[in-house]
């Protein structure tokens, strides 16, 4: 210590040191906590985009189940059509 001061010089010196340590330790910290965040905004990011993929796949396989039911009515209905006028002595498509 240059200036004589009623503490101690050890008790000085320790929390000299200790401000030291913290300074010190302070870029490292800093760091580690942006590394901390990049990691939770990238792991968020992959998770939203596994479930807007899940929710594509299931929109494509409703969009799917719906034109192959609209395949099959349209056929039943033509022949429910003409099987009608069939039987009711008609021409097809009258």
């Amino acid at each position: 210590m240059a200036i004589p001061t009623p503490v101690n010089g050890q008790i000085t010196d320790a929390i000299t040191q200790a401000n030291v340590s913290v300074l010190g330790d302070a870029p490292a910290m800093a760091l580690a906590s942006l590394y901390q965040a990049t990691a939770q905004a990238m792991a968020n990011a992959a998770h939203n985009a596994t479930n807007a993929q899940q929710q594509s796949y299931v929109t494509a396989q409703a969009a799917t189940t719906m034109g192959v039911a609209t395949l099959y009515s349209i056929d039943s209905a033509g022949i429910g059509a003409t099987t009608s006028a069939v039987l009711h002595d008609k021409a097809p498509g009258v």
